[in-house]
């Protein structure tokens, strides 16, 4: 099994009180921005994610929103270019690049390619079709989205994995000379996965590719049916998948008391939030949860009613907007001493099968020491129980030595040997 580890990297600003939840998505200025305080959190986060591979992590997961405080990312590759020379043997893997919104998909596929070649090959590449917001910041057309994202994602494949240089010809994407001349590290690409709330297209689309699924903060139900529809779907395109090719992430933080991870693990409803991400009822503009057009009626569909940016049960939901309360009842939250975590987190190994699980920890209004206590006992206590509990299930994890045969694209790639 594969555990990675995620935050927002948010905004942390007391001093400002304009800086904060009560905020509307996409009406914030960035006059608030403070350079010296954004230095500090940026290496800040850093030396998280460092000591999460100290801390026997398999995995860093990154993602990017733009023009909000809640999500400090907002250029991912930067972080995993940085991450790819200070870090050792974790993954990198950002979840992820918003192809529709990039007009030059060689040149992400060059950013792409040079972060694996620095990593030796650790490069795990995801990719999404990007919210609202994003496409009114990057002035996109949204009912091009689902169009641009499939033709970015062939046009990144063909560079990849074909000499150059080419030609390409597309509708959304015309190139006369096709020649980068970097290439990634792993052959024949890195590892594909995609991330998302359960669109029906999206999911569809990834079974088909063979790309795993990574289900973003959905409540345990919605999660077993959507990777039910994942692996019926790839089955009739003639794949045989398993645990594999699921992942999904949960918030999970861990204390040496009960009485401290209550009082943390509220954190994760305090301090800055991505209202859009995180549903926080009445700060957000449906025009940006949902610009017209944004998706076509067939691709908005979800596996499970209740699911997804709309719903009770995906990361915009109004599950994610629930107290804590609430949230911990339905295992989104689980907070405790390394006992309860473990008990908490393997019912949801038990229920839905991930062979990656994605925890997200030092988010909202928790401090770096916070984190650092949480990632500390996650390491060292909890990681190595839920690894044993994994073999006992038979989970297989999308890097472990023997996946099941028949569906290996989006998974473990050859690694060049150096020369």
């Amino acid at each position: 099994m594969f555990f990675m580890h995620f935050t927002e990297k948010p905004w942390q600003d007391d001093r400002t009180e304009r800086v904060g939840q009560n905020d509307f998505d996409l009406e914030l200025s960035n006059g608030f921005y403070d350079p010296v305080l954004g230095n500090k959190l940026y290496n800040r986060y850093i030396d998280e994610d460092i000591f999460c591979e100290e801390m026997g992590f398999d995995g860093l997961m990154l993602n990017e929103h733009h023009s909000t405080p809640g999500c400090m990312q907002g250029v991912t590759n930067v972080g995993l270019s940085i991450l790819a020379r200070v870090t050792k043997k974790i993954k990198l893997i950002p979840l992820g690049n918003i192809l529709p919104a990039w007009d030059d998909p060689m040149w992400l596929a060059e950013q792409l390619a040079m972060i694996d070649v620095i990593s030796g090959g650790r490069l795990v590449s995801g990719w999404v079709r990007g919210t609202g917001r994003e496409h009114v910041v990057h002035n996109t057309h949204p009912p091009s989205n689902w169009e641009r994202f499939q033709e970015a994602h062939d046009l990144i494949i063909k560079t990849w994995t074909t000499p150059g240089p080419f030609r390409w010809e597309g509708k959304h994407f015309q190139y006369r000379y096709v020649n980068p001349w970097v290439v990634p590290y792993q052959k024949p690409h890195p590892p594909i996965w995609i991330p998302g709330t359960a669109s029906r297209a999206t999911v569809d689309w990834a079974a088909k590719n063979g790309f795993p699924y990574i289900i973003l903060g959905a409540e345990l139900e919605a999660t077993k049916s959507t990777f039910a529809y994942y692996h019926t779907a790839a089955a009739e395109y003639g794949f045989k998948t398993g645990t594999q090719h699921n992942g999904e992430l949960i918030k999970v933080h861990c204390e040496a008391t009960e009485e401290k991870a209550d009082e943390v693990g509220r954190k994760f409803l305090g301090g800055v939030r991505n209202p859009f991400l995180l549903g926080n009822e009445g700060r957000v503009k449906s025009w940006v949860q949902a610009l017209p057009g944004l998706s076509p009626r067939k691709a908005a569909e979800r596996i499970e009613t209740g699911i997804g940016p709309v719903g009770r049960g995906g990361p915009a939901g109004g599950a994610q907007s629930a107290s804590y309360e609430e949230q911990s009842a339905k295992y989104l939250i689980i907070s405790g001493t390394p006992k309860t975590v473990i008990t908490r987190v393997k019912h949801v190994m038990e229920q839905t099968r991930p062979g990656t699980l994605l925890l997200w920890d030092g988010e909202g209004a928790m401090n770096h020491e916070d984190h650092m206590r949480s990632l500390k006992l996650l390491g060292t206590e909890v990681l190595p129980a839920l690894r044993d509990y994994a073999k006992e299930l038979g989970i297989v994890g999308p890097f472990d030595t023997n996946p099941v045969a028949g569906m290996t694209r989006g998974l473990v790639p050859e690694a060049v040997t150096a020369r």
